[in-house]
């Protein structure tokens, strides 16, 4: 069965063709570079991994409840919608809101790899072609995963948001070479940080919490680069620049909210539109998630000197301002830690397993 056989929904085209402008730029300076960069290409090589065989396939996946969130995750809970839904409907309920989701983690991910690509292309330091090349293969890599996710344990794919899709448009059109790691690194990631943690430490099911523990440890890497290269390079632009890129992330964050709400889903059920969107309005745990979802974007930009007063409003009026304050470091040493846990608890109980079973053997040859 073809991946296309899979779409809910015809996804169109296959081939979606962005038109590219800007130059390639090439750097005959071929000296040591930037000490922390080089650090982070570093730790991009040691880091690399094997989709594989860190990640235990071999789990099983219920399609019907995939994640083992509570009911009250999806915004249909207490409607009477729900109250009319038999427990398979509802088991097909979870099974679609979790391959929306899962989807738009994969098409983000190919977004994240052609704009990682385009970095090296356009990027003029030779450190940051470096680092950016290793970003290019955890992006394949993370693709690569979600995509054999859903296809192999939930059997269900929905086509590109056009929000995100609008957004990566807008990030790959630009000919600035600043601006795909504004839209990729700080927006496009920074919010899929966020939603990964979100479902990373709510999930039950142990495939999932692998799959996103270990991507979030990748992508904690990639938004540190992109603090790294446009804090340095933000320091030299003028105000008029700066509130240019300012307005980006206002429409990008604009973008990124709305696109967070699974209408997609809700009408794929035949449900009406307008219905749909009162009821993602009305959902409390919907509205924590939309919220949370900054928890990365708002102290990143911050950080990197985008923090006028336009942009303040903007925060104030999705109720995330607050945010930029958070310590986005602590953040990220997290994400590192869990999943280094993650790994050290699974490879304790194999090694416990496997000297049970020596055990056993040396008992039976001593027996016979």
């Amino acid at each position: 069965m073809s991946t296309r056989d899979l779409y809910v929904q015809d996804p169109g085209d296959p081939v979606w063709k962005v038109p590219a402008s800007g130059a390639a730029r090439f750097s005959w300076d071929y000296d040591d570079g930037r000490e922390r960069l080089l650090a982070l290409y570093q730790k991009g090589k040691d880091k690399q991994w094997d989709a594989n065989l860190r990640i235990d396939w071999d789990l099983e996946v219920d399609p019907q409840d995939p994640l083992g969130t509570p009911d009250e995750s999806m915004s249909l809970y207490g409607t009477k919608y729900w109250d009319k839904m038999t427990e398979k409907d509802r088991g097909e309920l979870r099974q679609h809101y979790t391959s929306w989701q899962f989807s738009q983690f994969l098409h983000g991910e190919q977004g994240a790899m052609v704009c990682a690509a385009r970095i090296v292309e356009s990027v003029p330091d030779l450190d940051a072609k470096f680092y950016s090349a290793t970003q290019t293969m955890d992006e394949a890599r993370h693709a690569e995963i979600y995509s054999r996710f859903l296809q192999e344990k939930i059997g269900m794919l929905y086509p590109v948001n056009d929000n995100l899709q609008a957004l990566l448009s807008d990030t790959l059109k630009d000919s600035r070479w600043d601006m795909p790691y504004l839209g990729m690194q700080v927006l496009i990631e920074g919010l899929a940080l966020a939603a990964f943690g979100m479902i990373r430490d709510t999930t039950t099911k142990p495939l999932p919490k692998q799959i996103l523990a270990y991507v979030m440890q990748d992508e904690a890497r990639h938004v540190a680069f992109g603090r790294m290269a446009l804090r340095d390079y933000y320091k030299q632009l003028t105000d008029a620049e700066l509130r240019e890129r300012e307005e980006f992330v206002i429409e990008g964050c604009y973008l990124m909210r709305d696109r967070l709400r699974g209408l997609e889903v809700l009408e794929n059920f035949g449900i009406p539109h307008d219905e749909a969107a009162e009821f993602t309005e009305r959902s409390e745990f919907l509205h924590l998630f939309r919220k949370l979802l900054f928890s990365r974007i708002v102290p990143c930009v911050k950080d990197i000197g985008l923090w006028g007063e336009r942009l303040q409003r903007a925060y104030v009026d999705m109720g995330v301002f607050e945010m930029g304050d958070s310590n986005l470091d602590l953040l990220m040493a997290q994400d590192e830690e869990l999943a280094e846990k993650l790994d050290a608890e699974r490879f304790a109980a194999e090694e416990e397993a496997r000297t049970a079973e020596v055990a056993a053997a040396i008992a039976e040859g001593a027996e016979g």
